[in-house]
């Protein structure tokens, strides 16, 4: 990313200083929360109070409340109908923030780590704060240094967000779930930008992989079905061996 995106400018300083204010008025009740019982984090975590999320957000216009008429620039678009996208919920809190809710893994609500999301309608210089609302995890390398990763359109290789504008913890005001703020400098109008918990790996990708190798006609590697995921995805087997 350019400098203004990957590293939010002096323009930022506002959205930057909101995160650590934040984090510091959490870190009280934070505190105070960890001492729960292992049992009530564990209730906390399975309900998530996100069970109702159904499919992802399909080019989505979050509009301020009471807009009418066409979206304007700046309105953000938000989409995850896409292999490895997740994103089930957007919640507008103000003009540079927004609550995301995640979806959770297929057939166990009580894990919800993944998210991949585009946003575009962006306008120049915009400035945001993503508040990734409904982690289950009590424990995150966000905490310790790792960040999202983000492209876009002009600028197809992923880069990590500055640790500096990303922050871990736990919230009282989102049922005591933990949560994940980064700020981000929309920095192309024209860009369609896309954030992640990190490098995605898509099915198809591995699977044209596998492929790949299939076709060389190794002597020392035989790929088998081993039976279908859920979804009903082919699940491989791989034996790799001593050529003798």
């Amino acid at each position: 990313m350019g400098t203004t995106s990957a590293s939010p400018s002096s323009s930022c300083c506002v959205a930057v200083a909101t995160l650590a204010e934040r984090r510091l008025l959490c870190n009280g009740m934070e505190r105070k929360m960890e001492e729960n019982t292992v049992r009530d984090v564990e209730t906390e975590s399975e309900a998530g109070g996100e069970d109702a999320l159904v499919g992802n957000v399909n080019k989505l216009t979050v509009n301020p409340p009471g807009f009418s008429g066409n979206p304007r620039k700046g309105h953000l678009v938000f989409d995850a109908c896409f292999e490895s996208g997740n994103l089930g919920r957007v919640d507008y809190i103000s003009e540079f923030e927004f609550d995301l809710f995640i979806r959770p893994d297929t057939c166990n609500p009580r894990f919800r780590v993944w998210f991949n999301f585009t946003v575009e309608n962006v306008r120049e210089t915009q400035r945001v704060i993503f508040n990734v609302v409904n982690f289950s995890k009590t424990k995150s390398l966000y905490r310790d240094g790792m960040s999202p990763v983000v492209k876009s359109t002009s600028r197809p290789k992923w880069q990590r967000l500055p640790a500096k504008n990303v922050y871990y913890y736990r919230c009282p005001d989102h049922r005591r779930n933990y949560v994940m703020s980064f700020a981000f400098c929309f920095d192309r109008e024209d860009d369609v930008y896309q954030f992640a918990y990190c490098y995605p790996y898509t099915y198809s990708r591995l699977q044209h992989y596998l492929a790949g190798l299939e076709r060389r006609n190794l002597p020392y590697l035989q790929r088998e079905q081993l039976g279908l995921s859920v979804q009903q995805r082919r699940l491989d087997l791989l034996t790799i061996t001593n050529t003798g």
